[in-house]
């Protein structure tokens, strides 16, 4: 796959990211030049995906650092982002790791060894990303062997947009169409913030056959025998394998279950938090309800509006994610392999 832009790069002393709010009606990108801008398009979304959002936090962190490299700062500086996301572990495995490295130097030394730690966690990602692709496909190409397209299902975005590199759930479906597999994939729209919308548009830039579906229209066809395998991305995965993604992924993950349809989570060993023992222990992102209420889209004349489907007044609960219990998950693939689900432990995160 080549048709894919960066979603986070440095340019001087500045960070450029795409912007996913404007997706996929516009591809607008925007420049970063403070810790409050970091912090902003991490909270708000302007990038999303566990991947992403840790290397957003890298860089967000070297940005704070820029003129003031204390350690007054630096505890400033991670607490600030460490608030933007409570769910995606990926954001606090970075800035972890940018304490590791950053901590034991002098003041002097951290701002160039903040981006350049920074710039290691966005290349191990594009890294990990490939290698993910490839053992998916290794996956894929016996369910291919059978006569017509293999289809597949995922939920949410966890392709390019979402990570460094070529996605986590979309890498193998990227390695599979690149190495000539009959591949077709059903896109779950992903409400309320619609995110499938942008893997329909990661999928059609890459010349990958693909159909956009209602959420609610998955477990029909699963019943009707029209989706061969499940793939999807995780923001935190506990130590028992219970994985936290985008809401609604319990739901295809019961049906999957029911028609024995395999399910399958895509996600690097970062996104495995061991001090988290089960899915109990995951924190669950509660959004602002008027992610609910009103739906973005475009006019006839082009301008991106957003439209009212419920009153200010309507009670409202939004969570942003649910959990799939460990039995439910036919393996996890990941940079070195694929895993069960109760064998995690066998795994060192880096």
């Amino acid at each position: 796959m080549s048709d894919i832009c960066p979603t986070l790069r440095r340019d001087g002393d500045q960070v450029v990211i795409l912007d996913q709010t404007r997706l996929p009606y516009e591809e607008h990108y925007l420049r970063l030049d403070s810790l409050a801008c970091a912090a902003t398009a991490i909270r708000d979304m302007q990038v999303r995906g566990a991947p992403l959002i840790g290397a957003a936090a890298a860089f967000g962190m070297a940005l704070a650092l820029r003129h003031d490299a204390s350690d007054t700062q630096l505890r400033h500086a991670d607490q600030v982002l460490r608030q933007t996301r409570p769910t995606a572990v990926n954001l606090h495995w970075a800035l972890d790791r940018m304490h590791a490295a950053l901590g034991p130097l002098p003041a002097a030394a951290r701002s160039a060894a903040a981006w350049a730690e920074a710039e290691a966690i966005r290349s191990a990602d594009a890294a990990n990303n490939a290698a993910i692709g490839q053992h998916g496909l290794a996956l894929l190409r016996p369910l291919a062997s059978k006569p017509g397209p293999l289809q597949l299902m995922t939920h949410c975005n966890a392709g390019w947009l979402a990570t460094c590199g070529h996605g986590t759930a979309l890498a193998p479906i990227y390695a599979a169409h690149a190495a000539g597999l009959d591949v077709h994939v059903w896109v779950s729209e992903t409400r309320p913030r619609n995110q499938g919308l942008l893997t329909a548009w990661e999928l059609a830039r890459a010349g990958v056959p693909h159909t956009l579906i209602a959420d609610n229209a998955a477990g029909w066809l699963m019943a009707a025998g029209r989706v061969d395998c499940v793939i999807v991305g995780a923001d935190r995965i506990a130590a028992n394998g219970d994985t936290a993604n985008k809401v609604g992924t319990y739901l295809k993950a019961l049906a999957a279950r029911a028609h024995d349809v395999p399910f399958y989570v895509a996600a690097p060993h970062s996104t495995i938090d061991p001090a988290c023992p089960d899915g109990a222990g995951i924190p669950i992102e509660e959004r602002d309800a008027d992610e609910l209420r009103l739906l973005p889209g475009l006019a006839d004349d082009g301008r991106i509006v957003r439209t009212r489907l419920a009153p200010a007044s309507s009670p409202v609960c939004n969570p942003a994610f649910d959990v799939t219990p460990a039995g439910w998950v036919t393996g996890i693939i990941c940079e070195s392999g694929v895993v069960q689900p109760d064998a995690l432990a066998s795994l060192t995160r880096h």
